[in-house]
């Protein structure tokens, strides 16, 4: 009876060729004595079932290993963008960028500009007279360890009205004060170059804050606080290095007389 019904509950459900059902039928009732057969029976299986993955009987199954083969085969959406994009899109920013400084208000534009004279100054007139001045590269430091702690001040400024989108929590408030901490560490230095570092480093955490932290900034002032920054670390980087170059000439000079 058994190997009877096997072959009708093949061909009720599962559609299989009379080959199959013939040749796994004598298998089937010797399981149990033979422990090889259910592995034998499995070969026939799968090799004389295979097509039945095309079967519209079973659709579901076939449909959605077609859909899962043609996710992982198919074309990635997104390409890499050529060196002439990319340079569309770098000059696209930067006529962005130049149009909301011009568009900032007068008095912030010179005022921030104005600002940067002392940090400009110093370096330059020590590459002209050719002569490191460690009082000119001091006060620079002192400047810029004033200014760090004013742009640090501003976020007071900008979380305690009542209608600001930032509010005077924890946070806010607190992250205001690391600037001017990192300033007064800058002044404590006695080598020049350690402030001048410790600076940009305050520097960078104030912009840091400004542009990312707070996006309720307008964008003219957004950029305006890069370009102020961009300046103002470079100048500490050309005093530092004047300090450096300096200190070598006088080291040279000194093992030729020395010698």
């Amino acid at each position: 009876d058994r190997a009877n019904m096997f072959p009708l509950i093949q061909r009720c459900c599962f559609h299989t060729p009379f080959k199959l059902q013939k040749s796994t039928t004598p298998r089937l009732l010797l399981y149990g004595k033979n422990k090889t057969t259910w592995s034998s029976l499995g070969l026939h299986l799968q090799r004389d079932v295979c097509p039945l993955s095309r079967s519209p009987g079973l659709n579901p199954a076939s449909v959605y290993a077609t859909k899962l083969q043609a996710f992982h085969t198919s074309h990635p959406s997104f390409k890499k963008k050529t060196a002439k994009e990319s340079e569309t899109k770098d000059v696209g920013v930067l006529q962005q960028s130049m149009k909301s400084l011009k568009d900032s208000p007068k008095p912030a534009l010179y005022l921030s500009l104005a600002g940067l004279i002392p940090f400009v100054s110093v370096p330059l007139s020590m590459a002209i007279q050719g002569t490191y001045h460690p009082e000119l590269a001091f006060a620079q430091i002192t400047y810029g360890a004033v200014t760090v702690s004013f742009l640090g001040g501003m976020r007071w400024g900008f979380a305690l009205p009542e209608d600001s989108p930032a509010k005077p929590d924890w946070l806010n408030l607190a992250n205001s004060t690391v600037p001017p901490l990192l300033a007064w560490q800058a002044l404590l230095f006695k080598d020049i170059t350690h402030g001048a570092i410790m600076l940009v480093m305050a520097l960078g955490v104030a912009l840091h804050y400004d542009v990312s932290l707070l996006p309720a900034y307008p964008r003219w002032f957004k950029v305006l606080r890069v370009v102020g920054t961009v300046v103002m670390v470079l100048s500490l980087l050309a005093t530092a290095m004047l300090k450096t170059i300096s200190q070598e000439q006088l080291s040279n000079s000194r093992n030729k007389w020395q010698n």
